[in-house]
């Protein structure tokens, strides 16, 4: 049995054979932190924890390095525009970035680098590209990498350099051919003093491709397995990566990954659409758990709609799933976490392993989820205590696949209240269900129902059952 993933470069699935046996290396474009999160960068930290964990859970050592952009254009125009240092913005920003990881589940990479501490290796390759005769100096301290010096330009994306558009953010006059990119730029009049560094090149800053290629080399040496993004990406940032790199004499990247991105009404969102959904907000209306559930259980070469219906889905969906959970605890105790944890393969359900084997096909993994919380609910009306067990662990261990076991972190500690605030819960919401029950048993449906949508609106479940109604907490409508 072995991993297949698509590889963007070749457009095939092919298998992951490691570099190194055992080990697996990627390398994450990461949040440029100009401005809040949005759900848009949510998708790709989730889809590539996903890709994470289930290395992990094959038995893969792995390093996950995902970058921070924390100097561009951008970043210091807003900074200015605001009247705040532009390291201060990018610090703060970086701040929230982290903060959204965190809230849905993403494991902490193992380095997360940031561009401004990185600026030796920058000029280093810098200087090897224009020993190599690939890169040249323009105006000032301004340098180019010169595409037409390099054959396999375009390959990552399958174009010609003359049906290339020209994609720099301001046109320069100081290039050979327009399409040639930055590596280097000069100080520009009215730029703070503390955004440049002094190089053999000049007084500037870093180009934006320069930046990811330099530190991949850093922390994952000459070549790594795989290299991810979003798939706006793909062309010209990774067109670029690649180029530079492997004109400087790195083989880089041996697989490629992209990840869809999510629309709003069917377009991709942006800021000049006006649709795009900062995470802090979401958050206010939304459990993170559901956003995690909405977002990563879609599969990641898939465009995920962002809408209310697909929010509301996604909150069914996971109720119906950690209901299970609950009841099963409540019914044999719980699983513990290292069990879940260390579960093997070849103890998962065969069409779990498959299906994420099968290009992470965390759809079809999914519905493997849910036939075990059938088979779970089954024993639990039976009685059946050892198959209520059994269910469980496979489904926990199956959800920690995908980040999203109940009873692990975040889940377990952010989602529920303290002991002072179930307490009072425990005292209080069986009063308001006994008065339901008293309401149905003489057919006073509108108060019955009138109490069922008060608890509801506290973010309070209720499931009737023949043993009489249960409640969980499940986050306010």
């Amino acid at each position: 049995m072995s991993l297949r993933l698509h590889d963007s470069a070749t457009r095939s699935d092919r298998e992951l054979v490691p570099l190194v046996p055992g080990r697996v290396s990627i390398y994450l474009c990461g949040a440029t932190v100009q401005g809040a999160p949005h759900v848009g960068h949510l998708r790709s930290a989730i889809a590539f924890d996903v890709l994470v964990r289930w290395l992990r859970r094959r038995g893969m050592e792995v390093t996950l390095v995902r970058n921070v952009t924390d100097i561009d254009d951008k970043i210091l125009a807003k900074s200015a525009e605001a009247g705040v240092p532009w390291w201060a913005w990018a610090y703060r920003f970086e701040q929230e970035f982290t903060a959204a990881y965190d809230a849905v589940g993403v494991l902490r990479p193992t380095y997360e680098p940031r561009a401004t501490g990185h600026v030796t290796e920058m000029v280093s390759l810098v200087e090897r590209l224009v020993e190599r005769g690939h890169a040249y100096q323009g105006e000032g301290a301004n340098v180019y990498f010169d595409v037409r010096s390099f054959p396999e330009y375009g390959a990552l994306t399958r174009q010609r350099i003359e049906n290339m558009s020209t994609v720099e953010e301001e046109e320069a006059t100081d290039k050979r051919d327009p399409r040639d990119f930055a590596l280097w730029k000069s100080s520009k009049p009215g730029e703070p003093e503390s955004a440049a560094w002094d190089t053999p090149f000049g007084r500037g800053r870093p180009g934006w491709h320069l930046e990811c290629s330099a530190m991949a080399h850093r922390y994952l040496g000459e070549s790594f397995d795989i290299h991810g993004g979003g798939i706006d990406l793909r062309f010209p940032h990774h067109e670029n990566e690649l180029a530079q790199s492997r004109a400087a004499g790195d083989a880089f990247a041996q697989h490629w990954m992209h990840n869809a991105w999510v629309t709003v009404g069917g377009e991709k969102m942006s800021k000049s659409l006006g649709n795009s959904l900062v995470v802090a907000n979401v958050l206010r209306q939304v459990p993170a758990v559901v956003l995690r559930f909405a977002l990563g259980t879609v599969h990641y070469r898939s465009t995920v709609e962002f809408s209310q219906a697909s929010l509301a889905e996604a909150r069914s969906t996971w109720e119906r799933i950690s209901g299970f959970v609950a009841r099963a605890v409540e019914r044999v105790g719980a699983v513990g976490a290292e069990e879940v944890t260390s579960r093997p393969l070849s103890a998962l359900p065969e069409a779990f392993v498959a299906a994420m084997d099968d290009d992470l096909n965390v759809s079809a993994a999914l519905a493997v989820v849910h036939e075990q919380v059938k088979v779970g609910n089954n024993a639990l009306v039976a009685g059946e205590d050892g198959v209520v067990r059994e269910a469980q662990l496979q489904v926990r261990s199956m959800l920690d696949v995908l980040g999203l076991d109940p009873l692990a972190a975040p889940w377990a500690t952010s989602s529920g209240p303290d002991d002072t605030a179930r307490a009072a819960l425990e005292a209080l919401v069986p009063a308001v269900l006994a008065e339901r029950a008293e309401a149905r048993r003489t057919k006073d449906w509108a108060r019955a129902d009138a109490l069922r949508d008060q608890l509801q609106d506290a973010g309070i479940i209720i499931e009737d059952s023949p043993d009489g109604a249960r409640w969980q907490l499940g986050g306010t409508r």
